[in-house]
């Protein structure tokens, strides 16, 4: 996400500027035409394209309600994450007892049920953070403008370590060997907490309404990652996208036909006013479909997305901290006024 106070101008002319350069081109050519050629018959009366881009911006109205209606549960997803990932550390610490044990136990052997228990939980975020970010198909970061602003910060999930390092240490070398064999590590990993509370509770370590309750905390957790993964494998729909990417194109090439006309009434010099006036026009249309482009896909690593691997820090940083241990970690700041 953008953690500034605005895009600068500057920002915004950069990432629009092909489209700038189209424009200009778009209302040179038949402005040209006109005035060096005589084709009067180029020009086309306002109140059919006055038509058209009303339909125009009230379907790119719809698209940007909704595509800001996906980033925003996104973000309310990840809301729930922070708060069931603190509740799954504060169980883990105070539910492990050795009260009802079957044999007695250390305080360093408890420790270490309850760092295995959070552990675990943090490679579910970290797998879960990696699984987000692999590329779609219909996702938009390949496109040139979006690749061009990439340069200004890094997504750690596709230009860093790989998973298997990410969760080093945080499981032991077999689970990880074991979960990364699988299609779905978040959800093994999960499954994997379900097991170990099994264990827990037939040795006496865990009561059965405190299992039923981190069981319970367990189906939470698989509810976001499942709202996660239909937010990112279902895309904003296709038909939708494209009607509204063609209908702007349509405006965006009338235009310039139709100031054509109006500027001539205003005498033989006035018609170049339509090159920087469709500049102008077709800029608005065409930054408000961009806008509701870059906020489709909230996991896809662009400046506009859920920030998933610092929200992750943050946790990560709680639940060490609640376990007592020297970590080192620091927030993650904005690179370029970019946070991910």
């Amino acid at each position: 996400m953008h953690a500034g106070r605005r895009y600068s101008f500057s920002q915004v002319v950069h990432w629009t500027r092909r489209d700038i350069y189209f424009f200009a081109v778009l209302g040179a050519v038949p402005t040209a035409l006109f005035h060096f050629l005589g084709w009067t018959w180029l020009t086309i009366p306002w109140v059919p394209i006055a038509i058209v881009g009303t339909a125009v911006a009230f379907i790119v109205g719809f698209k940007n309600n909704a595509t800001y209606a996906r980033l925003w549960e996104a973000r309310q997803i990840y809301g729930g994450i922070v708060n069931s990932s603190r509740s799954w550390a504060i169980m883990a610490i105070d539910f492990v007892s050795p009260m009802r044990a079957k044999s007695p136990l250390t305080d360093t052997e408890l420790k270490g049920i309850r760092t295995r228990l959070i552990h675990r939980h943090l490679a579910w975020l970290h797998a879960l953070r990696y699984q987000l970010r692999v590329p779609r198909t219909w996702e938009h970061t390949i496109k040139v403008y979006n690749r061009e602003y990439r340069k200004n910060y890094t997504v750690e999930e596709q230009d860093g370590p790989p998973l298997s390092d990410a969760i080093a240490g945080l499981v032991s070398d077999e689970e990880r060997s074991a979960v990364l064999a699988k299609s779905n590590a978040a959800a093994q990993l999960i499954a994997a907490q379900s097991a170990d509370l099994r264990a827990l509770h037939d040795q006496g370590l865990i009561s059965t309404l405190h299992h039923v309750e981190m069981e319970n905390l367990l189906v939470a957790l698989y509810d976001h990652q499942g709202k996660c993964e239909r937010i990112k494998n279902f895309p904003y729909p296709r038909q939708y996208a494209t009607i509204n990417l063609m209908f702007v194109r349509l405006f965006n090439w009338m235009v310039p036909f139709g100031m054509l006309g109006e500027f001539a009434k205003l005498g033989p010099g006035f018609i170049w006013l339509t090159v920087p006036f469709t500049v102008v026009v077709g800029w608005v249309f065409m930054m408000m479909e961009r806008i509701g482009e870059a906020t489709e896909n909230p996991f896809e690593g662009s400046a506009n997305d859920v920030p998933i691997t610092a929200i992750t820090r943050t946790i990560e940083i709680d639940l060490r901290e609640m376990l007592g241990e020297a970590h080192g970690l620091k927030p993650l700041q904005p690179v370029n006024e970019i946070l991910l």
